[in-house]
């Protein structure tokens, strides 16, 4: 029998379908990883798209500030960050006039342990790394609405740095279609009143803000507007494969750096399939399997793919340690809250659309239209009391979880296995007309 392996916190498990399963395993599509990564940066940052160099930009007297994702995020910012920081000594700027900011967006602030795995402790030793305080009005500042209406309440201390500069990894997101160095300013430096109407309902209701969707997605729009109004003028991101090697880098303006790399992303990263699933194995693997809140993300991307790629009454089977429980900040608890106090997915849905929700209640609102159309089984949890809480059905082990799954929908089931299901897209293959 066919063994398959899906990640595991920092580990893998191991398993095999039940004998009347077919299974058929997704995996994106293999492209070179670059062979010299930090040349690659390097010369990236010499030749940025659409922009002058970094030590063009920068000069001496400015305050500069870097912007990099929260450690949830597989962007490999100890590779990013120092040669940013070379480039503006070159320009003339002293590491004391740089800092680096975590753009943490709801969740919990880095930790110092955090930020020296994610940075490298030489960075953490040279410019001082702060997290934002979205909650504190005094660290914000209102700069009006942007497109469909969204406030652009954001940090004021990125705001007002003379030169802005943010890293990030470009992929599939829920969302924003792809997520990418806008992303990392405008939602991860931004308040609790832009991250709650950007992600309120009438926002994530709109049949444009998809995966991998960017023309006409409003979710996109205002970001990018957010992102050029508190004035991040310059990008360093890149696309990683499944095993988080990078395949390609790019530096300049924010929107050509997009441009260019969903260019390379789209083909490796969507996957042709012939219809839906009954059952879909999603591994998540570390960080993003930390908490509930990110592992969670496997389910709602497989939903909000183009097509559902699990069916109506199927089974998601999602293996997560999830040893921070549904996560440590106000996000994570207010997506704890809502599913809790919830008598079933319909109760949320309702209520959301009725009276809205506070910055993170859309984790809730989105897993409650998953939870809606299937069942979402957390294998080996650390927490099975707050999987429950959430909604999910807990099994200790990958052979009870496919169990359960067959007693929902039958013996024969088509299965697909997705070790890496935030960085897979399957898209249901559309049949072409037949000729005339």
């Amino acid at each position: 029998m066919v063994h398959y392996t899906v990640p595991y916190g920092h580990e893998s498990i191991t398993f095999q379908l039940p004998s009347a399963s077919r299974g058929q395993l997704l995996e994106s599509n293999p492209m070179p990883p670059l062979p010299a990564p930090r040349q690659a940066i390097d010369e990236a940052l010499r030749r940025p798209l659409a922009s002058r160099p970094i030590r063009e930009l920068a000069r001496p007297g400015m305050k500069v500030m870097v912007v990099v994702t929260d450690a949830t995020r597989a962007c490999p910012d100890d590779l990013l960050v120092p040669p940013i920081l070379n480039e503006l000594n070159a320009a003339g700027v002293p590491d004391s006039d740089v800092s680096v900011m975590v753009g943490i967006g709801m969740h919990r602030p880095a930790t110092p342990s955090e930020m020296s795995e994610k940075l490298g402790a030489d960075v953490v030793g040279r410019v001082k790394v702060v997290n934002p305080t979205p909650g504190d009005p005094s660290s914000l500042i209102d700069l009006g609405m942007v497109a469909h209406g969204v406030p652009c309440r954001v940090n004021r201390r990125v705001y007002e740095a003379d030169l802005s500069v943010a890293t990030g990894v470009v992929e599939p997101h829920q969302y924003a279609g792809y997520s990418g160095g806008r992303k990392t300013v405008a939602i991860g430096c931004s308040s609790a009143a832009t991250i709650q109407y950007s992600h309120g309902p009438a926002m994530l209701d709109h049949p444009k803000v998809r995966l991998a969707q960017l023309e006409g997605n409003p979710f996109h729009e205002a970001i990018t507007e957010i992102a050029e109004r508190v004035g991040l003028t310059f990008v360093l991101n890149v696309v990683a494969d499944e095993e988080h090697r990078l395949v390609a880098v790019e530096a300049g303006r924010p929107d050509a750096v997009l441009e260019e790399l969903v260019r390379v992303a789209s083909p490796m990263y969507t996957v042709q399939i012939d219809g839906q699933f009954d059952i879909a194995v999603a591994g998540v693997g570390y960080p993003k399997d930390s908490n509930f809140y990110q592992a969670s993300r496997a389910a709602s991307y497989l939903q909000f793919a183009p097509e559902p790629v699990v069916r109506s009454g199927g089974v998601i089977i999602i293996p997560a340690r999830a040893e921070e429980g549904v996560g440590q900040g106000a996000g994570e608890q207010a997506y704890l809250d809502s599913m809790r106090q919830a008598i079933s997915p319909a109760d949320i849905i309702a209520n959301a659309r009725a009276h809205g929700y506070e910055a993170g209640g859309q984790r809730a609102y989105v897993m409650a239209q998953v939870l809606a159309g299937c069942d979402v089984i957390i294998v080996g949890s650390e927490h099975p009391d707050i999987a429950e809480q959430l909604k999910f059905r807990h099994a200790a082990s990958m052979d009870e979880a496919l169990t359960m799954a067959s007693e929902c929908v039958g013996q024969s089931a088509r299965v697909a296995v997705i070790p890496h299901a935030l960085m897979t897209l399957p898209v249901v293959r559309q049949e072409s007309p037949a000729l005339a």
